[in-house]
């Protein structure tokens, strides 16, 4: 049914990629929640008014402070697709992390007020209010929510959203929700035990966890994460790909939203190959990414000597004592200066995580390693590259 209503009602539901498919699929969900809630909501309020039911009426309620968050979903989804402008030249993307932030945000408050709420009914307890109708509605409510869990689940799928994953995770707490008031006003009708307190209390702390959880996915984003490891890799797998390219590194992506990817990344090529092919090839790869992937690329030239045979030499050498070192350890971009007495090298090291405060030492162990094979004194004048700052292939 979800295909269905996309390829109804969305145009290019399949082109996910496309920044303005991905603001009417965001768009498109926030209107259903809408309809959806606002129905519940009034077939909720008519029952609990007409039989006097104190908990109906407060779902009712509930589901207009879900109409609410389907609001800002869209209103997310709306701004996040404004172009860029003078202030904003990235851009307004990022205005769907905090949608997603403000409906993590409402789902915390719904989990600290049923909390608060159900440690009162413990200390308090009273019976609760149970008819057939009651129920016939708790059921029909569990079902449109579950739907509507599934229905933007998929949705937050198809565009890779996070505020779609906390909309669809903040209905699913609602059929848990409703499934427990529906399970606890049973236990009390059947029993003597006063369940309504403990259970809610108990789907409080899963809805506090929840949210807790979808708030750390958006925020995360916002703050600046690691690039999703899929997209790195299409991005190195088509470098990798040139016959031209020897080795490419630094690989840096910037997230500024859904859609608004910004990339760059250093690629080396023989410093005797024609500049003015070399640029036509940058250009090529570059608008291939833009195109493939929606990531706007940006690549530094590199030249790289490949007929010396001193430079390539030493550059083996080390290579060679770096790896008895660590096996992990690579270099690129080296260059060398040899004035007959002393040799300079320069070159970047990537460093893994875990060897960061070692860079002296490894610098220590390079110079004096080649200072036992020659009569130079060599100087090694290393950049150090964290591991995780991007791709390398040398």
């Amino acid at each position: 049914m979800t295909n269905w209503l996309l390829r109804t009602f969305v145009k290019n539901w399949n082109q996910p990629e496309d920044p303005q498919v991905r603001a009417s699929v965001g768009i498109f969900a926030g209107l259903v929640g809408i309809f959806c809630n606002l129905l519940l909501f009034g077939g909720k309020l008519a029952i609990g008014l007409l039989t006097a039911s104190v908990s109906i009426t407060a779902d009712a309620m509930n589901n207009l402070s879900d109409a609410t968050s389907s609001v800002v979903t869209m209103l997310g989804f709306r701004l996040a697709e404004r172009p860029a402008d003078e202030e904003h030249p990235f851009g307004h993307a990022r205005y769907e992390y905090l949608s997603g932030l403000a409906v993590a945000a409402l789902i915390l408050i719904i989990g600290v007020e049923l909390g608060k709420s159900s440690i009162d009914k413990i200390l308090h307890p009273a019976p609760v209010d149970f008819g057939w109708v009651t129920a016939a509605v708790l059921i029909g409510s569990i079902l449109v929510k579950l739907w509507m869990s599934i229905f933007n689940t998929k949705l937050g799928n198809t565009i890779r959203s996070a505020t779609l994953t906390a909309t669809a995770a903040d209905s699913r707490n609602d059929v848990i929700t409703t499934s427990a008031v529906l399970l606890a006003a049973l236990i009390e009708h059947f029993t003597a035990f006063r369940a309504d307190g403990w259970m809610g209390l108990a789907v409080s702390c899963f809805i506090l966890y929840s949210g807790v959880g979808l708030a750390k996915d958006t925020i995360s984003p916002l703050l600046g994460e690691n690039a999703d490891p899929e997209l790195r890799e299409k991005i190195v797998d088509n470098i990798r790909a040139c016959p031209k390219v020897l080795g490419f590194h630094d690989l840096m992506v910037h997230d500024y939203g859904p859609g608004q990817r910004f990339a760059s990344i250093h690629v080396e090529m023989d410093r005797r190959e024609d500049p003015m092919e070399c640029h036509e090839i940058i250009d090529d790869l570059e608008r291939e990414c833009l195109k493939n992937y929606g990531t706007h690329l940006v690549i530094h030239y590199d030249p790289v000597v490949t007929d010396d045979p001193e430079v390539n030499s030493t550059k083996k050498l080390v290579n060679t004592i770096i790896k008895v070192r660590d096996g992990r350890l690579t270099i690129h971009d080296f260059r060398m200066v040899d004035d007959g007495e002393s040799v300079k090298m320069s070159f970047d090291m990537i460093l893994p995580e875990d060897l960061r405060g070692q860079e002296q030492s490894i610098k220590e162990t390079v110079e004096k390693a080649l200072d036992s094979l020659d009569s130079k004194k060599y100087y090694a004048d290393i950049t150090f590259d964290m591991e995780s700052e991007g791709a390398k292939e040398d």
